[in-house]
């Protein structure tokens, strides 16, 4: 097939009908309304082969997977996802590939209602850049410089799932369901997001791990956090990896330094520590309170006993290693 074939059959009607795309696939560049009391929140990641997902991944999964990263990006912002574009590069044709691939892209796309507008498709190696855009209501957005002392430092869901996976996979090791699907199929909290407007200070989405998204918040906001890290909101795998090398201290790298599980990390005023049940409730995902920002630079973590301890690794980096963090 040729490249504008595959474009007609695998990657044209994707996601979901919106009134504001007059234009999408087929032209020279796509046609979008933005609304006159609205922010347009926008986003672009690149997945590589080998670096962000391994050669064998499912296309299907990929397709979700490649889509949810910059969902939950939009969801950080605390923005509603309107339209994606995708530049796509295939090392050969493979029209069984691209459709699976988009069967996974489609669900997730129209269960976000948003719209594939337009891209690109080219031969080369393996990689997704998907661009999202989404509305936030003006003045509104979550950012990640709001965070003040004495606000509660919070998170969604499990951390440390898609880095446990990613651990037994690499090693040959069976992987259940529930972990498998935490790496390949995140969930982005983009109705969390929304959710969040007004109430958080501050926002970011745990994609290289938290310890290093936090610290951005950290930074951006120009003050401190302390955490404790018997509340961190584990599943049991996670849990058990952890109390196996309890002897010494735990391993508590995995879910602060794994990455890849975009859940939403937030910072808010003690007084709306009553909303987090209705919110979590609102959302569909469990809310753990987890430490509370503080002036005294820098991030720490203290056991349940009260003494501190420090991580091996901070988060992913492409380009240098993990850095310290004091």
């Amino acid at each position: 097939m040729s490249e504008f074939d595959l474009i007609r059959t695998c990657l044209t009607g994707i996601g979901a009908l919106r009134d504001d795309v007059p234009i999408d696939v087929g032209d020279d560049c796509a046609l979008l309304h933005v609304p006159a009391d609205r922010e347009l929140a926008v986003s672009i990641d690149t997945l590589v082969s080998g670096v962000h997902f391994l050669a064998d991944c499912a296309p299907e999964a990929l397709g979700h997977k490649s889509l949810a990263v910059g969902l939950s990006d939009l969801a950080a912002m605390g923005a509603e996802p309107a339209w994606a574009t995708l530049a796509l590069s295939l090392p050969s044709t493979d029209a069984d590939w691209l459709a699976a691939f988009a069967r996974g892209f489609d669900a997730l796309a129209r269960a976000q209602g948003v719209r594939l507008v337009g891209g690109d498709l080219t031969r080369g190696p393996l990689s997704i850049t998907v661009q999202v855009h989404g509305f936030v209501p003006a003045g509104h957005a979550l950012r990640r410089d709001g965070a003040r002392p004495g606000d509660l430092v919070c998170v969604s869901g499990a951390l440390g799932d898609a880095g446990l996976a990613l651990q037994h996979v690499q090693n040959g090791e069976p992987v259940d369901a529930y972990l498998l699907d935490r790496l390949q199929r995140p969930t982005p909290r983009v109705a969390l997001g929304e959710l969040l407007r007004g109430v958080a200070t501050a926002a970011i989405d745990v994609s290289d791990g938290l310890a290093a998204d936090l610290g951005h918040i950290l930074v951006a906001s120009g003050c401190g956090a302390r955490i404790e890290l018997d509340r961190l909101p584990l599943a049991d795998q996670v849990a058990g990896v952890i109390t196996a090398n309890m002897a010494r201290g735990g391993d508590w790298d995995l879910p602060l330094a794994s990455g890849d599980d975009y859940e939403l990390c937030f910072t808010m005023p003690p007084e709306h520590a009553p909303e987090l049940a209705v919110i979590a409730a609102a959302a569909g995902c469990p809310l753990t309170r987890i430490g509370e920002i503080d002036r005294r630079p820098g991030l720490r973590f203290v056991l349940a006993d009260g003494q501190p301890w420090q991580p091996q690794q901070t988060g992913y980096d492409h380009f240098k290693g993990a850095s310290k963090i004091t």
